[in-house]
């Protein structure tokens, strides 16, 4: 019998602790559990309620580089499209500018799913399963793969890239 494996709250590497716990509480609504004491090394849990859901560790030096390996994206989810709906407009009315992908759609949340980034540059997905979401636009490559934005000169035609 195989064991359930579940997915537990992320942490994250940051380069200024308040301003990342001011953009995850602005911009999607998490609430600080709990942060480090004073003087010992800067740290918060941040989720809702007492879910912890992040972990944000201030010991970072520079963003997040994606071409480089380690995390592609973390993706959290809601519940419907009404509430992926209105977390789009939370996170545009935080100035977060949002990656638009030429779907032809009114808002990126109408796909079920919308990715943006977080101040470390990394990047974060929003989706909802409910309703099922619209097919992804078929092409060789998929949607949230973002091999257009790895620095000029990380290609590898051999692998796709």
């Amino acid at each position: 019998m195989s064991a359930r494996i579940m997915t537990g709250s992320a942490g994250l590497n940051v380069t200024d602790l308040t301003r990342s716990i001011d953009f995850y509480t602005t911009a999607l609504g998490f609430e600080v559990v709990r942060r480090s004491p004073e003087g010992a090394e800067p740290w918060a849990h941040l989720g809702l309620g007492t879910a912890v859901l992040l972990t944000l560790w201030q010991q970072a030096l520079h963003g997040f580089e994606g071409a480089d390996a380690g995390l592609h994206h973390l993706s959290f989810e809601v519940a419907s499209l009404d509430e992926l709906a209105a977390l789009e407009g939370r996170v545009r009315a935080a100035g977060v500018r949002l990656r638009e992908d030429a779907q032809g759609l009114a808002k990126p949340s109408d796909s079920g799913q919308f990715f943006f980034h977080d101040p470390d540059g990394i990047r974060l997905e929003l989706y909802t399963e409910q309703p099922a979401p619209k097919p992804a636009p078929a092409g060789p490559l998929p949607a949230c793969g973002f091999y257009d934005e790895l620095p000029a000169g990380r290609s590898d035609p051999a692998r796709g890239i």
